[in-house]
């Protein structure tokens, strides 16, 4: 059965002295008569519940340079301190000196609905959650005619998803903080939908009784886990193969790629 690939060794050095400067700033807040806790460095940094800032500091999720600024305001230390590796990218992003006046940019192409694909480009639909008549509180998960996302062929090739499979859905709640935000959209290949194709783990879209959700999935001898990664708020849930009949419980697709803003 395949897993989760582990952090690198940088990605775990990384969580390493983050968590040393946090057990730092905790000792000494306490020496001092006073407490801080990992909820008060998440609310710090915006999130919601200490399992966003547990995740980084004991190397569940690797850090990123968006997170490690947030920290670093939070608990008062140089970004470099503990990841001179993601600090150095943007470093070489932020310093135009670096880039070789041979490189030339090309002018941003503004498009919209009416504007006509490209040859390497493709129409990817979203799904979305429709009542089946008003005030029923029954839904079913259907394409939408209207909503859609570029996206370039090689793109999809490389992440081995057929044009046709490549759907978006929107992630709706926190439950998969700190990695996707409220509204975060994702993009799943639909090629990969049976419980023999699940990479324990990974994320996928999920039709549950025509409630549209994204988890993280894992295969159990009995069953299926879905785990959230606000784990305080959203705690894991086991289902048997005959709960997921019960609650038609079907996957619609695994997760190849997310994009969100930062706000």
């Amino acid at each position: 059965m395949k897993t989760r690939r582990p952090l690198t060794p940088e990605e775990v050095a990384d969580s390493t002295r983050l968590k040393a400067i946090y057990d730092q700033r905790k000792s000494s807040a306490k020496a001092a008569g006073s407490n801080l806790t990992q909820a008060d460095v998440a609310e710090a940094c915006g999130w919601s519940g200490q399992s966003a800032f547990s995740q980084y500091a004991t190397g569940k999720v690797p850090l990123n340079v968006e997170a490690l600024l947030k920290l670093a305001k939070a608990l008062r230390f140089d970004a470099s301190e503990v990841s001179p590796r993601l600090m150095s990218t943007v470093a070489s992003v932020q310093s135009s000196e670096r880039i070789q006046p041979s490189v030339l940019m090309s002018d941003i192409q503004p498009w919209d609905d009416d504007t006509p694909l490209d040859d390497d480009e493709v129409y990817v639909p979203f799904l979305r959650e429709v009542e089946l008549a008003a005030g029923s509180g029954r839904f079913v998960i259907e394409e939408s005619d209207t909503a859609r996302l570029r996206f370039f062929k090689k793109d999809l090739r490389h992440n081995g998803v057929q044009f046709s499979n490549a759907k978006c859905v929107v992630v709706s709640g926190n439950s998969m903080l700190p990695v996707l935000r409220d509204g975060a959209t994702v993009g799943i290949n639909v090629g990969k939908s049976s419980l023999g194709d699940i990479v324990d783990g990974d994320m996928y879209a999920i039709n549950h009784n025509g409630q549209l959700r994204v988890k993280q999935v894992y295969r159990l001898p009995t069953g299926i886990r879905l785990r959230s990664f606000n784990r305080d708020e959203h705690p894991d849930e086991d289902y048997t193969f005959a709960e997921i009949q019960e609650q038609q419980i079907v996957i619609l697709g695994h997760v190849f790629w997310w994009g969100m803003f930062a706000r």
